[in-house]
């Protein structure tokens, strides 16, 4: 499978699977699965065909491991916008997390802190290459640094996904490091 075809076809899967399952005729249960085969069916039916083959080398390939598969069963492993209970338990976060955006965002950020926006959570990551990656998706990335051991102490909560990100419900600016360093 070349290099396109793998990109299209994770892109369709995250857009069916996060985003619009119901576009293609899909119910993902409430905690975001789907039959594989249901998946594949209508995505045929909708003109966008893959085979078993193609979709598994896209969730082995995906150096972000944007898919989980179970038994019969595939899901985004996080990012919907659809209402999902990954049922993913609390975790204990390490001291500090990253997050990646860009400078257009930073006022927002530092007025009113990190939102999920039309997530369920915000997503951060726990070291400063990835969030470079995710901030330059949308330009020139700025890593911010989360004070997460504070904000755990405080009560704040944690999970992370099967790919490791980690998930929380926002991040007030007050655990926020702008710059390049922690403090």
């Amino acid at each position: 499978m070349d290099e396109r075809r793998t990109v299209r076809v994770s892109k369709y899967l995250a857009k069916h699977l996060r985003h619009q399952p119901e576009r293609i005729g899909l119910a993902p249960d409430a905690a975001g699965w789907v039959e594989i085969d249901a998946l594949i069916a209508a995505a045929a039916d909708h003109g966008f065909p893959f085979t078993r083959e193609e979709l598994d080398h896209v969730v082995a390939a995906n150096d972000k491991r944007r898919f989980a598969v179970e038994g019969t069963r595939i899901r985004a492993s996080q990012g919907h916008t659809i209402p999902v209970d990954l049922q993913l338990p609390p975790a204990v976060p390490p001291a500090w997390l990253y997050h990646g955006t860009v400078a257009r965002n930073l006022d927002a950020i530092r007025a009113e802190g990190l939102r999920p926006m039309n997530r369920h959570a915000v997503h951060l990551s726990a070291d400063r290459e990835t969030a470079t990656r995710v901030g330059a998706r949308r330009g020139r990335p700025v890593v911010l640094s989360v004070d997460a051991g504070a904000m755990h102490r405080d009560g704040h909560v944690f999970r992370v996904s099967a790919n490791g990100v980690w998930l929380t419900d926002a991040v007030p600016s007050r655990y926020l490091r702008f710059g390049d360093g922690r403090g």
